[in-house]
């Protein structure tokens, strides 16, 4: 890195206005954060040389890209063979993301508890659904996850991994303190095109469908329709949802096909936090 590196972009922009604290700024009534007005990060490593200055966790090694990089073995040992994902894990700090007396526990592969109830989830469970978005039609002629849609942005690491591995994100959060927590998560992190939006993940995001790829953090009894409705001709849907025959959670892929049809297949079992509706 040269002596006088550029000046990073700000996350969010105007992030105080958003939030009603600057003088006679109103909130935007969707509760987003926009993007920032800077040049595209074509490489995830660039992306990584600007989430500094901020005070976090350190003296334990977990500032090295090698302690990044033994998860990244793991994942690979685990069957995970989507470079572009597990360049990402190479990328994202995740102790960044925990709260510092779990920091020692960030790249064990372990879900971890970051307040409300809520997790994040373990590396080779995020692992394994980014890589199955990557199988979708759109994905694999791109070569990336093109508009993506992340249900539940908990404290803001599956949206960080996904702003390596996609054109463009939309990531919905409910619960306002968990919104807070990933604003401020990403702060500075100069990711590419990333919207954080606090409300009803349920709905998802009309006003930037459709997505080539939606994913989900929580699981349903259903398949909301609005999300079925937001998938892209050639796009994929992962998302946990209760599978009756299993009497559990699964991972339900949905793919869009050309002649608008929907195919469905159930795959791992799994085990997230409810998906509820409204915002708290």
């Amino acid at each position: 890195m040269s002596a006088a590196p550029p000046r990073p972009s700000r996350f969010p922009l105007g992030l105080d206005r958003v939030h009603g604290r600057a003088s006679g700024a109103a909130r935007s009534p969707a509760g987003e954060v926009l993007r920032p007005q800077a040049p595209l990060q074509h490489a995830a490593q660039a992306a990584a040389q600007q989430a500094t200055g901020r005070h976090q966790p350190s003296g334990l090694g977990m500032d090295s890209a090698a302690v990044r990089q033994r998860m990244v073995q793991r994942l690979r040992a685990d069957g995970v063979r989507v470079e572009a994902v597990l360049q990402a894990f190479a990328t994202v700090e995740r102790h960044r993301f925990v709260d510092s007396a779990l920091a020692i526990q960030a790249y064990e592969d372990t879900a971890l508890p970051i307040g409300l109830s809520q997790t994040i989830s373990k590396p080779s469970v995020v692992a394994r659904m980014l890589s199955l978005l990557f199988e979708g039609q759109n994905a694999r002629a791109a070569g990336h996850l093109g508009r993506v849609l992340e249900i539940g942005t908990g404290c803001g690491y599956q949206a960080a991994l996904l702003a390596l591995v996609g054109r463009s994100v939309v990531s919905i959060e409910r619960l306002r303190g968990l919104y807070d927590k990933a604003v401020e998560n990403l702060a500075g992190q100069g990711l590419r095109d990333l919207r954080l939006i606090y409300g009803d993940g349920r709905l998802g995001h009309a006003p930037r469908a459709p997505f080539d790829s939606i994913v989900a953090a929580a699981g349903g009894e259903d398949l909301p329709e609005a999300w079925l409705e937001q998938l892209a001709v050639g796009g994929r849907l992962v998302a946990p949802m209760h599978d009756a025959r299993r009497g559990g959670q699964g991972l339900l892929v949905i793919d869009r096909h050309g002649d608008g049809q929907l195919q469905r297949q159930w795959l791992d079992a799994v085990h997230f936090v409810p998906l509820k509706s409204g915002a708290a």
